[in-house]
């Protein structure tokens, strides 16, 4: 059976240099894009320099909607050439410190239903939570709803990540009940969602949606893990499947331990990491992915006040 395109095309990691003055290329996932590494690998930013140092000065995430008329994206050409149109950077920090940017890419097609939404907060200013910026596909009817909908804390998908102010999972979109655009999202064919806290901004509240469609996946897996009250070990939290609903099963009774597999050593570094052979690992989670011929994934940790809340992964 052919896999199903995915919303995200592209992901990779940059990180900080020995001196910490620029962003080196530390890792991606590009499926058929190879050309697209070939234009990537051996490039760097500084602070406040292309897409991952613009993450890095402003400290939440970017948006880019125009990779080809932006003069400050310099792979425009190869992004055209390998038809991506929208760029996501999410910077990673501990503390004052950043330790990764984490970039994802798009494409767009006469049937590319999704989105990636960017919300925010600023308590000096409002109550609610508003949308900043997004990426719909082709689904403009949602993007207008989404801009003209305010949040208190607590509801919709961006609120409730704002008030747990840890990663959420919703499946059944269009039948949520805390899912405020659940109408909208019925129409257009969006089935399942992930909220995604971005605490790395003092005294500001930043929270990325991403929201899938049966067609065009966001990713095929999502996973929450986290640690367990003694923080021995890592238990899954919550886990999206289309290939393999009731996977979460397969995890009863498994902790990761430190350092153990690649979502372990993200634990152990606080840095994302990415596997493309995340089927071939001997841990459970290479078990799991191989019997869901899921062989891609990118785990993205969460942290507060430089400690581990929570590790996401996405499953390509």
């Amino acid at each position: 059976m052919a896999k199903k395109r995915t919303f995200i095309q592209i992901t990779e990691i940059w990180t900080p240099s020995a001196d910490r003055t620029i962003l080196e290329y530390h890792g991606g996932l590009f499926g058929k894009h190879q050309s697209f590494r070939l234009a990537t690998h051996k490039l760097c930013f500084g602070y406040d320099q292309g897409l991952p140092g613009k993450a890095w000065a402003a400290r939440h995430p970017i948006v880019l909607r125009d990779l080809q008329n932006t003069p400050w994206f310099k792979r425009g050409e190869a992004a055209a050439r390998a038809g991506l149109t929208c760029g996501v950077a999410m910077p990673i920090f501990a503390g004052d410190y950043l330790l990764a940017v984490v970039v994802f890419f798009c494409g767009d097609d006469d049937d590319h239903v999704g989105a990636i939404e960017l919300w925010h907060n600023d308590p000096t200013r409002s109550a609610e939570m508003k949308m900043v910026d997004g990426y719909f596909g082709i689904v403009e009817s949602f993007e207008f709803t989404a801009k003209h909908t305010s949040l208190m804390r607590g509801f919709g998908l961006p609120g409730m990540v704002w008030d747990s102010s840890m990663p959420i999972l919703l499946p059944d979109l269009g039948n949520a009940e805390r899912f405020l655009r659940r109408e909208d999202a019925r129409r257009v064919g969006i089935n399942k969602g992930l909220g995604l806290p971005v605490p790395y901004t003092p005294h500001q509240t930043w929270v990325m949606t991403f929201l899938s469609a049966l067609g065009t996946p966001i990713a095929r897996r999502f996973e929450v893990w986290v640690p367990d009250p003694a923080r021995g070990g890592l238990v899954l939290q919550d886990g999206l499947c289309d290939i393999e609903p009731a996977f979460a099963a397969r995890y009863k009774g498994v902790a990761i331990e430190y350092g153990w597999g690649l979502i372990g050593q993200v634990w152990q570094t606080g840095l994302p990491a990415v596997s493309e052979h995340i089927d071939t690992e001997l841990t459970p989670v290479g078990v799991a992915a191989s019997a869901a011929s899921l062989n891609e994934v990118i785990a993205i940790p969460v942290l507060e006040a430089g400690r581990m809340k929570a590790i996401v992964t996405m499953y390509f």
